[in-house]
């Protein structure tokens, strides 16, 4: 085979002699420039046959062996058969490449579907057809979201945040509960895992049933006790030596009974998880009831401050509202000292409400943050059992915040105090004018 320069010289040497034979058979016989114009012409019909055989050779090389040509036509074949079963090769390894993803990927127990920019179906595996009831080609191209039809998947699809998965009850899958998880990949488009979480779902609801029932029939044999309890320390003919044991019964019931009353409130948020809508909140008015409540607490610091920078409305459920930030405002007090400091700060700009709780307690270390909002969590059991904590508070602050589309940010140093922001959006600020 000629490699490129060889290729060229040929051609041209190969020119240069077919004017020559031309010349000399021209001048032989008398008419020189005809002589070369015949000679050109045969060599510029042997270059088109040559052609034609290259091109039925290329348009039928399934059963047609490569033509037998020298000189630069039979590099040209050489070069091209090259190609061609380099390509074949890659063709019948990429071939087998994606016959060993479709069979892993329909051998997984999980759903997967590929979607593009519209969230248009471009595959999907043989799970994620059987969970949802999809059909191969009559389904691919369609839109994810008009298939389901779950609002709350859209608004998913369509955000940014993917962290988390999505759990629903679609339509297509009859009584079974979905995980949906996307992951980005390529020019936004989206990898859809669906992942059957029925099991844990009826775990997840017996757990509550039984959690919100142990707590109602808890409720009456407590508030029993502690009334007794109560009759017995005030009675002026009971001996003093009894007076304290009383005195920390009375006191552990009355916790017992926080904890119950708080177990019924979060099984009652997790019940209904619907977003609230509600109504405008007055925030100087509920402010000025959570400060006056804290100053009642036994624990409570004596330097408790408000900072109302707008005159905004929250729209939300007023009573649950008040239970977030009394929470909130608890949990500072129960870990600030008596000459330490708490400052409730209202707040809004153009991203939307917020309410602070800044406190210069005892702080938190950073490894504890992410867990604060996790039942019975707690950073110090021992000073929580002191003070009467459930480990319950944030919990049920998270989901009243979720059930207002707000969010919880937590800082904290260690020795220095914390602050507990929570996050409104601006569909939930009611006010005359944003600030700037």
């Amino acid at each position: 085979m000629l490699g490129p320069s060889q290729a060229g010289w040929f051609v041209l040497s190969r020119l240069l002699a077919a004017i020559l034979l031309g010349g000399v058979l021209g001048f032989s016989t008398g008419h020189t420039w005809l002589g070369i114009a015949f000679v050109l012409a045969s060599y510029l019909g042997w270059e088109l046959f040559n052609l034609y055989v290259f091109e039925r050779w290329l348009s039928n090389r399934a059963f047609l062996d490569p033509p037998d040509a020298g000189g630069t036509w039979g590099s040209v074949v050489a070069q091209t058969v090259r190609l061609h079963r380099r390509k074949r090769f890659h063709k019948q390894r990429m071939a087998q490449l994606f016959r060993e993803l479709r069979r892993s990927s329909a051998s997984m127990p999980d759903g997967l579907m590929l979607l593009n920019t519209q969230l248009e179906i471009l595959w999907f595996n043989r799970a994620a057809g059987q969970l949802l009831n999809l059909r191969r080609k009559l389904d691919f191209g369609l839109r994810v979201d008009n298939l389901l039809r779950q609002p709350e998947l859209a608004q998913y699809l369509h955000g940014s945040q993917f962290s988390s998965p999505i759990v629903l009850q679609p339509q297509l899958a009859g009584d079974r509960w979905l995980s949906f998880q996307a992951v980005t990949y390529g020019r936004d488009q989206k990898l859809l895992l669906v992942r059957d979480v029925s099991r844990q779902a009826h775990v997840e609801a017996m757990r509550r049933d039984f959690v919100a029932n142990a707590s109602h029939e808890l409720r009456s044999p407590l508030t029993v006790i502690t009334g007794y309890l109560e009759s017995f320390a005030a009675d002026p003919a009971l001996q003093d030596d009894l007076r304290p044991p009383l005195e920390e019964m009375r006191r552990q019931a009355q916790r017992m009974a926080g904890i119950v009353e708080d177990l019924l409130t979060l099984s009652q948020l997790e019940a209904n998880e619907e977003t609230v809508s509600g109504q405008p909140i007055d925030m100087v008015g509920l402010l000025t009831t959570l400060r006056k409540d804290a100053l009642t607490r036994s624990y409570a610091t004596r330097d408790i401050r408000i900072n109302v920078e707008s005159d905004a409305r929250l729209l939300g459920d007023a009573r649950q509202i008040e239970s977030a930030f009394s929470n909130l405002v608890d949990n500072a007090a129960k870990y600030t000292s008596a000459t330490g400091q708490i400052t409730l700060r209202w707040w809004q700009d153009r991203s939307g409400g917020y309410f602070s709780v800044t406190d210069n307690g005892l702080g938190i270390p950073s490894e504890h943050i992410p867990r604060l909002t996790e039942r019975f969590y707690r950073v110090d059991p021992g000073r929580s059992r002191a003070t009467g904590g459930s480990g319950l508070g944030l919990a049920i602050v998270k989901h009243v915040l979720q059930r207002h589309d707000a969010t919880l940010e937590i800082r904290s140093d260690e020795g220095r105090g914390s602050t507990f922001t929570c996050h409104f959006p601006l569909r939930r600020i009611s006010a005359r004018e944003i600030a700037a």
